[in-house]
């Protein structure tokens, strides 16, 4: 049941996407090859009606074969990318979170001791070093991360292009990306 729906949703999005490719290309926007940086000359003379509909079948032929779709992956990256901001601006201010909290236990340990203010300023020098410390930690992290997502992507897509290059050279198109 599963393949059979998607099936049913590739056969849509490619309906669609043959479509938009021959709208794009009557409207003198750019073809569906040419949004992905690739680049398809016709070297037996085929029309444009003929080349939308040939980028249409090798897009879907290449979807299927590498299991990658590149306007997914837009969204993906995308999303990545948000999500590192999102975790880089979540470390700002854990400085001064990290004094506050540190202010207030070394006040409580140096109340105990009999001098709550050398216990308290102790306390935020050292709760604020800890946590920038960490907030570094996570925001590296999260630029490790995205970065690997990013290589990830940028390999996803090469393959991609390949595959409908391939597909789009055995119906007598030179292609170039």
């Amino acid at each position: 049941m599963k393949r059979i729906l998607t099936f049913a949703a590739l056969l849509v999005v490619g309906a669609a996407l043959t479509s938009l490719a021959q709208s794009s290309s009557s409207s003198g926007q750019k073809s569906l090859a040419a949004t992905m940086n690739v680049y398809a000359f016709p070297n037996a003379g085929q029309s444009a009606s003929t080349q939308s509909q040939d980028e249409g079948a090798c897009y879907q032929w290449a979807v299927q074969n590498t299991g990658t779709d590149p306007f997914q992956l837009a969204k993906q990256s995308q999303a990545s990318a948000q999500q590192a901001q999102q975790t880089s601006a979540s470390t700002q201010g854990a400085g001064v979170r990290g004094a506050a909290r540190g202010a207030a236990a070394g006040a409580l340990i140096g109340g105990m001791a009999g001098d709550a203010g050398t216990g308290a300023a102790v306390g935020a020098a050292t709760g604020a070093v800890v946590h920038r410390s960490r907030a570094r930690r996570a925001d590296a992290a999260a630029q490790q991360q995205n970065a690997q997502t990013q290589e990830a992507t940028s390999q996803q897509m090469n393959n991609f292009k390949k595959a409908f290059g391939v597909c789009m050279e055995s119906k007598k198109y030179m292609v170039k990306y």
